[in-house]
């Protein structure tokens, strides 16, 4: 039950953290994957991030493009766009206002401030 509660929340903001992950340059969906599980995000599926990638790239927010490789199966690269910075920074703005919302409800007298 705790992991349908944290993959409910994770699809609340995987958009955000997706588009975070970007931020260093181009990357792959394994990379991208590779880098949300470091983070303490668990294991993201293929068929939950590619829907993302692909939704971001629709929407002007991401650049793909394909590369073939040398070995094994070509990669689809995605990079931020300058839209995309700009949505990064007003969504991130707005997700941690939500956080500190949440955060009070849960802790009104300051116990377990996680700052």
């Amino acid at each position: 039950m705790a992991a349908d509660r944290r993959s409910s929340w994770l699809k609340g903001v995987l958009d955000l953290l997706v588009l975070s992950c970007l931020t260093a340059g181009e990357s792959y969906g394994y990379e991208i994957a590779k880098a949300l599980a470091t983070a303490g995000l668990g294991e993201i599926k293929g068929g939950t991030l590619y829907p993302v990638l692909n939704r971001l790239e629709e929407a002007g927010l991401a650049t793909g493009e394909f590369r073939a490789t040398e070995r094994g199966p070509g990669r689809r690269y995605y990079r931020l766009t300058e839209a995309g910075r700009r949505a990064l920074a007003e969504q991130s703005a707005s997700w941690l206002e939500f956080h500190r919302a949440v955060r009070t409800t849960l802790y009104p007298g300051g116990t377990g401030d996680m700052s």
